[in-house]
């Protein structure tokens, strides 16, 4: 069983990345904002109460994200899970950690994946996904077969985020740095950090990925 958080600033291909671990090692992954929306459309009682806070335009705060991953974890797969955009600062990596001490789980290795800002802008700002399956695509690098229609679902819903541009990535990047980025030094003392070029061709990251894993 392995279970393991990806770091990295937004648009550095977590989310990719997390999607291959789980296709080729049977991982879950547990991703913050799918599992807010899901648990709104529950109708359970904690979807009740993200509910609640989303209408009233609040922030979810740290105990009732803990609350819904500790669902999640109670239900172990067997393999593991991949925490992707979680945790975000030190209280929430703390939290997490307390967490997985009381449900006796491992913490087996924390994955930052690196990239360098003005690459990165120009990664993002050709970003579009398809709104059915998820798929990612970009102007440049990675086009759709055909224009307009997803490779994998054939979906003609394909959608930018209207935050993917460079003045609000900046933005992005600079929200990252101030809360996120202390993680990283947070989890090298506690030995659990490993780097790969989040810059990289998605099949080279995978494989910079499976070799940390193979050694944690």
């Amino acid at each position: 069983m392995t279970n393991l958080i990806l770091l990295g600033p937004p648009g550095a291909g977590k989310g990719t990345q997390a999607r291959l671990l789980a296709e080729t090692r049977g991982l879950t992954q547990l991703s913050t904002g799918d599992m807010l929306r899901e648990a709104r459309a529950s109708g359970s009682a904690m979807g009740r109460k993200v509910a609640e806070v989303m209408d009233r335009g609040d922030l979810v705060t740290d105990d009732i994200v803990i609350g819904l991953i500790e669902e999640r974890l109670a239900a172990p797969n067997g393999k593991g899970f991949i925490f992707d955009g979680f945790p975000r600062t030190l209280a929430q990596a703390d939290a997490l950690g307390a967490l997985l001490d009381r449900l006796g789980l491992t913490l087996d290795a924390v994955i930052e994946m690196r990239v360098e800002d003005e690459a990165l802008v120009r990664r993002i700002s050709g970003r579009f996904s398809c709104g059915t399956c998820g798929e990612v695509y970009h102007d440049r690098t990675r086009p759709t077969r055909r224009p307009g229609v997803c490779d994998v679902c054939g979906s003609t819903d394909l959608r930018r985020r209207p935050d993917d541009n460079p003045e609000a990535l900046r933005n992005r990047l600079l929200e990252y740095y101030k809360k996120t980025s202390p993680l990283i030094g947070y989890y090298h003392a506690k030995g659990k950090l490993a780097s790969v070029d989040g810059l990289a061709g998605i099949e080279e990251v995978a494989a910079a990925i499976a070799r940390i894993l193979d050694r944690a």
